[in-house]
């Protein structure tokens, strides 16, 4: 710790939210929670005063705290533009008639998007998002459709971070911008086949979607017919298309649980098709091929297996590739001339290609030994190359064409770093630790070449471990900033993610969830065994569940770390789980378990809720986000959790609450905003975790 930043914090008085008493009962156990006010009774309108006026405190505490610094945040964050492609844009990609693709204008935070005829031609701006934000404080582009007669675009816009999008329709042609207004649009649209309606799903007071409508164009959304209803209340509703664009997929579900229907697009009015009845614990996803289904299931194996049955007889399931504990199978497009399956072994990315006609089947090889990669954008049926996004810890996103006819990979793009970059410069391993079950963690690192491993330099890890997400072994520009500085950067594979298949996931969540948090610091502790960093020489880093996770870990191995950020931490677990009228709660409950219902699961979530756990200890230097109208995780649990450690840890170390007051769960919005809270992240553990470029 510099001396410069000891005198900051005697200097420095933070703000101290008042403790107003407030206790609530079940299952015969009191808990006393004496932050609860934080939580604005108008929730999502935030107007009440002393909230406002405490979050408020706690950004100019923020800025005050970090102003010394100033100076290194601007040099990283200038190091951080420079990596970037001011004027970046990407592979252009057939479509029907047009290629499409997107496009930054130096100095812009957004993108436009583009196309031109495939034979060549004309090319015409279909969307301006930098237009479209120029008086919003924030912007995000939920997702854009062109319909099949390629006349019409769909598009949706967030203008404050809260997810509840505005959807609307424009004539290509004329550049004209319809009457059509979808309100609280949430995730997914589907074209007819005629161009003249579309289906949507919406977001209801809760922010949940239950119900796939029916908009038809000049026509009110009003009027808009229900399709589908789900009527359980922890089972939510998705649309997305077959690769064909045959059928629109309706699926509901849960974590666990799913349940698929398909309509075909050319008649809406249909009754749609039930492919097979939900059953607790079974998930599957469909895709459509001629007249052949292709199911990928869980039903017999955790790393699923995939099936065939006729359109005619979707529950006449013929196996097509089994189960595997070495292939986990992550997904399926069936193209017209070839099926893809992406799947992961050992941890690894892998593409499997089965020709349709003969079964025969073949992987595509790619050129490193640790990546990851995948299925890029591809829209059409046929697809006699197939587009494939890859990139390594060394190896900036790459996109790749792959020839089905002679196996061969044309590069055509790989992420320009304008400032200059070599992957030479720098080496990456793949280790393994056991964790105190002695179950092996797998953990990938990178760190400049002539890194000592003798305890004497700092390390940055990361994780997230839940709901089934690996983090891959990939590339990150900003990363650059601190292995140039002498830091490693290490990705914990840990428990509660899928990085070694479904059961990794299944043995981080529910009543194995602990074994996330302990992976965490197992693997921590192993790198310091092994001479990759030392005791209190760990910055550490997470988001939403991952955000969890920091506060998990600082409340079971303070010690262990020398810097936390917990960005929008989900850390009042056993409130929010309580709570059954928060957005994302009944859906949840498959992930954490029901504390309302089970006294088991309101023990276990008590016991590691960051929030509940907070003790009369040291912690480490901890800076903490949130976004006030966040709809994943609510602005309250930060700031309720920062509240209860400023009362609780016994030590003076630096603790920060930074609340985006126009944005939500992701932060600002703008690319090279989002890349100034990056900047200050990283000058956070420089100044407290140690910078060996000064010396520290």
């Amino acid at each position: 710790m510099s001396e410069r930043t000891t005198a900051e914090r005697t200097t420095l008085t933070p703000p101290d939210a008042e403790q107003r008493p407030h206790e609530f009962t079940h299952h015969g156990i009191t808990v006393e929670d004496p932050y609860a006010w934080l939580r604005d009774a108008s929730y999502p309108t935030v107007d009440d005063q002393d909230v406002l006026a405490y979050l408020k405190a706690e950004n100019a505490y923020f800025e005050a705290v970090m102003a010394p610094h100033q100076g290194l945040i601007d040099t990283l964050f200038a190091e951080l533009k420079a990596r970037v492609k001011e004027d970046d844009a990407s592979v252009p990609q057939k479509d029907g008639d047009y290629e499409y693709w997107w496009a930054f204008d130096e100095g812009s935070q957004y993108r436009k998007w583009y196309r031109r005829p495939a034979g060549g031609g004309k090319t015409v701006t279909i969307l301006d998002e930098p237009a479209l934000a120029a008086n919003a404080e924030y912007f995000r582009l939920g997702g854009l459709e062109v319909s099949p007669d390629g006349k019409l675009l769909a598009y949706a816009v967030d203008d404050d971070g809260s997810e509840r999008f505005t959807l609307r329709v424009k004539n290509l042609e004329t550049g004209e911008v319809l009457d059509d207004t979808i309100e609280n649009w949430r995730y997914g649209l589907v074209w007819a086949a005629d161009s003249n309606s579309f289906l949507y799903t919406d977001a209801d007071e809760n922010w949940r979607s239950k119900v796939v409508l029916h908009h038809v164009l000049g026509t009110p959304q009003s009027a808009d017919k229900e399709i589908y209803r789900e009527a359980d209340e922890e089972f939510g509703v998705g649309i997305g298309r077959s690769q064909s664009r045959d059928f629109a997929i309706l699926s509901t579900g849960t974590n666990t649980t799913s349940e698929v229907r398909l309509l075909p697009t050319s008649d809406f009015s249909a009754e749609p098709v039930l492919i097979s009845a939900r059953e607790e614990d079974r998930e599957y996803d469909v895709d459509v091929r001629g007249d052949q289904l292709f199911i990928r299931v869980n039903d017999t194996h955790p790393n699923f297996r995939i099936v065939t049955a006729p359109v005619a007889a979707p529950s006449e399931w013929t196996e097509l590739i089994p189960g595997s504990d070495a292939n986990y199978l992550r997904g399926l497009t069936s193209f017209e001339n070839v099926i893809a399956v992406e799947e992961r072994v050992e941890g690894l990315d892998q593409v499997r290609l089965i020709d349709p006609a003969t079964g025969s089947a073949r992987y595509v090889e790619f050129p490193e030994a640790s990546y990851t990669a995948g299925l890029g954008n591809n829209p059409e049926y046929r697809a006699d190359t197939l587009r494939l996004s890859y990139q390594s810890m060394v190896t900036p996103d790459t996109v790749f064409d792959y020839d089905l006819a002679n196996g061969s990979l044309q590069t055509l793009k790989v992420a320009e770093i304008p400032s200059g970059y070599d992957p030479d410069d720098y080496a990456t391993e793949r280790l393994s630790i056991t964790a105190r079950d002695g179950t092996e963690v797998p953990v990938s690192i990178v760190y400049k070449k002539g890194f000592p491993k003798d305890g004497s330099r700092p390390l940055h890890l990361y994780a997230y471990g839940a709901y089934g997400y690996a983090v891959p072994p990939g590339f990150a520009a900003s990363r650059l900033s601190l292995l140039d500085r002498g830091y490693a950067f290490a990705i914990a594979h840990i428990r509660g993610g899928d990085d070694l298949g479904y059961q990794w996931y299944l043995d981080g969540k529910l009543k194995k969830r602990t074994n996330t948090f302990n992976d965490f610091v197992d693997v921590g502790r192993g790198l310091v065994q092994a001479g990759y960093t030392s005791e209190g020489r760990i910055a550490a880093s997470g988001g939403s569940a991952g955000g969890e996770l920091m506060g998990a870990v600082v409340n079971q191995a303070p010690d262990l770390f020398g810097a936390v950020a917990a960005h929008v931490p989900f850390v009042d677990v056993l409130n929010t789980m309580l709570d059954a009228s928060l957005p994302l709660t009944p859906g949840e409950w498959q992930e954490w378990g029901n504390p309302i219902d089970s006294q088991a699961d309101f023990e276990l979530l008590r016991s590691y809720s960051p929030y509940d756990q907070v003790g009369a200890h040291a912690y480490p230097p901890l800076l903490v986000t949130a976004g006030l109208n966040d709809p994943r995780v609510t602005y309250w649990e930060p700031a309720k959790w920062v509240a209860k450690l400023r009362d609780v840890k016994t030590d003076d170390n630096v603790l920060l609450l930074k609340t985006n007051m126009g944005a939500g769960h992701g932060g600002k919005s703008g690319r090279f905003d989002s890349l100034y809270e990056k900047a200050e992240e990283i000058a956070f553990f420089l100044t407290q975790n140690g910078n060996p470029a000064d010396g520290e």
